[in-house]
């Protein structure tokens, strides 16, 4: 069975500024069925938050740190939740 999950994750590199949060979304849209966003952080990250089936959140986890990322990914932390809701689509903040 392949329940739907939340996962959190945080991006750390050169992350900003260089279409990172719009590769993203564009990733999160082909793999399909995720719901979330995608945030620049104050401190230079980027925030990712998908919702969906736990495979499809594993690919977009695994495009992150060692996907065709725009920009230079040093490490990504995650953290895995229920679902909330609330999200139409994936979108960019």
């Amino acid at each position: 069975m392949n329940e739907d999950v939340r996962v959190t994750a945080w991006v750390r590199g050169q992350v900003q500024g260089v279409g990172f949060r719009w590769f993203t979304r564009a990733n999160a849209l082909r793999i399909g069925e995720l719901a979330g966003f995608a945030v620049n952080l104050g401190d230079g990250r980027v925030q990712v938050v998908a919702e969906g089936p736990k495979d499809h959140c594993d690919q977009l986890l695994e495009w992150l740190r060692t996907g065709d990322t725009p920009g230079r990914v040093d490490g990504v932390t995650e953290i895995w939740d229920t679902p909330r809701g609330g999200y139409d689509g994936f979108e960019i903040r």
